[in-house]
């Protein structure tokens, strides 16, 4: 069993940053500028965008929007480069533990107390 926080790792955070690319991409950017303002590389957004990464869970719609917020909010300059790790820190703060869990197949009954402080959700 691997531990919430390296599911957040594997999983939450790549899933957070490819719907970003392709938000920004919709939104007109190109993939270098892209992969320079999430301090990535263009390969790397590439693969989010073509879902090679960032594919293994499936974010939901409140997660997204807050997503698609943030990404009007870099491409029109409210948010800079700045703001990246912050935000992204709040975005994954609302995904669901036990979504991100089910999706994966992974019992919730071997997490201990410890562990219900990741995501900022509650395992049970």
């Amino acid at each position: 069993m691997k531990p919430p926080c390296e599911i957040v790792v594997w999983y939450v955070i790549p899933a957070i940053r490819s719907e970003l690319a392709k938000e920004l991409l919709n939104l007109g950017m190109k993939q270098k500028d892209v992969s320079e303002l999430m301090d990535i590389t263009q390969p790397a957004v590439s693969q989010y965008i073509t879902d090679k990464r960032g594919s293994g869970i499936k974010l939901d719609d409140n997660v997204r929007d807050m997503i698609k917020n943030f990404a009007r909010q870099l491409s029109v300059g409210e948010a800079t480069k700045a703001d990246l790790i912050s935000t992204t820190c709040k975005i994954c703060n609302h995904v669901k533990l036990s979504d991100v869990l089910d999706q994966l197949n992974i019992d919730k009954s071997e997490l201990g107390e410890d562990c219900q402080s990741c995501l900022g959700s509650e395992v049970n």
